[in-house]
């Protein structure tokens, strides 16, 4: 095994991670590991596979667009659990050939296989492993699983998600699981670094669960001064005014004037100089306080124009505006395309990029999702020893 280098978006080279994961945080995790350098070897189930495999609108070839956009650069392997042979080869590469191992099985099973933190850093003490739990490695609720919309839901970001009076809704991408792949990244790109002055890995403990109330900060905080219960935020944030999203005559744009400074320019370009000065609306507080007020006087204005208009003049006057888009939309943004947000393998499928360059370059997508087993020959054959 090699130690973590510092060499900008290639610092984990030569780190060996090993995936015991499925579904969205883990692998996750490992993708953006792989985006720093590692090399990941995704573990399998022979025959179905990972369920996100089956996941997401399926490709000509079979393989899924959920499971392509969550495993990318990534090996593959298939171990049978339940064969005894297997078992043992994977226990034995875990604690030997790993500098990394990441788990997000169900509790209790995987220390049932003996592949759990226990076990495999007491062979392998400079093991560095990571248990993503769904609500934690403590606790009343700590043998329970969980997915995504359970810890929206338990964690209360469903409650300030939507408006007041409407029916509980998700936000629409996995938030809590990809939030929780990413603490994994960071604890474990810490945990490598103290290895090079220890000498000793880590058991890291993260999970859904926390993740979900810690996006929770500010509704804590507001908690935390009157106890009352956060509102719906809506299209916007409680307590900013104007901060939100309006219908112009062709869709919606969010229009931010958090300040008293921004505010004025924005009462200019809607031909109201005179807002700035209304008592109602003079300061960030009375307008939040006659929220209701203002809204009904800006829509009318909002609706006459499109929302490329409101931009233009919006822009033009330093007032930040961006309009409601569709993920198509957002895929063939000019801004989307200047970024290299976009990548692909010989016209393949187009999947996001990681959001982070390095000395202006960023990771490249080097290959696909493995097919199931793929890489088995190559890896359970003789395996290679690493450098300690």
């Amino acid at each position: 095994m090699v130690e973590a280098t510092s060499n900008g978006g290639a610092s984990l080279a030569g780190i060996r991670v090993v995936e015991l994961g499925t579904s969205v945080a883990a692998p996750y995790a490992t993708w953006t590991l792989a985006q720093l350098g590692a090399e990941v070897i995704k573990v399998e189930p022979p025959g179905r596979g990972d369920d996100a495999r089956h996941w997401g609108k399926i490709l000509p070839d079979g393989s899924s667009s959920y499971f392509n956009a969550l495993n990318r650069d990534k090996l593959g392997i298939t171990v049978d659990l339940k064969n005894p042979a297997d078992l043992r080869w994977l226990r034995e590469f875990c604690a030997t050939e790993a500098d990394v191992v990441i788990q997000n099985m169900r509790p209790g099973r995987v220390d049932s296989y003996g592949l759990g933190a226990a076990d495999l850093t007491t062979a392998n003490p400079r093991l560095v492993y990571c248990n993503l739990w769904a609500f934690g490695a403590t606790g009343p609720l700590s043998d329970n699983p969980g997915y995504d919309p359970l810890m929206q839901a338990y964690g209360g970001i469903m409650s300030i998600t939507g408006n007041e009076g409407e029916a509980p809704i998700r936000v629409g991408t996995s938030i809590v699981d990809m939030g929780t792949g990413l603490w994994c990244v960071i604890g474990i790109q810490n945990a490598l670094i103290a290895r090079k002055d220890s000498g000793r890995g880590c058991i890291i403990d993260a999970s859904l669960y926390e993740t979900a109330i810690a996006w929770m900060t500010n509704s804590v905080a507001s908690v935390g001064v009157d106890g009352q219960r956060p509102l719906k935020q809506g299209s916007g944030a409680r307590g900013i005014a104007p901060y939100q999203a309006y219908p112009c005559a062709d869709g919606y744009l969010v229009i931010a004037a958090p300040n008293d400074r921004l505010f004025q320019r924005l009462a200019g370009v809607l031909g109201h100089p005179e807002w700035s000065n209304d008592p109602r609306f003079n300061s960030n507080p009375n307008r939040y306080k006659n929220l209701d007020k203002l809204n009904a006087a800006m829509e009318p204005i909002l609706k006459t124009k499109t929302r490329v208009h409101w931009q233009g003049a919006l822009r033009e006057a330093g007032v930040p505006s961006a309009p409601v888009q569709t993920v198509p939309e957002m895929m063939v943004d000019p801004q989307t395309a200047a970024l290299g947000m976009l990548q692909n393998l010989d016209d393949g499928i187009n999947l996001m990029a990681m959001p982070l360059s390095f000395d202006g370059n960023r990771p490249p997508l080097r290959h696909y999702a493995p097919s199931l087993g793929e890489h088995n020959e190559m890896i359970k054959g003789p395996t290679k020893k690493g450098k300690d």
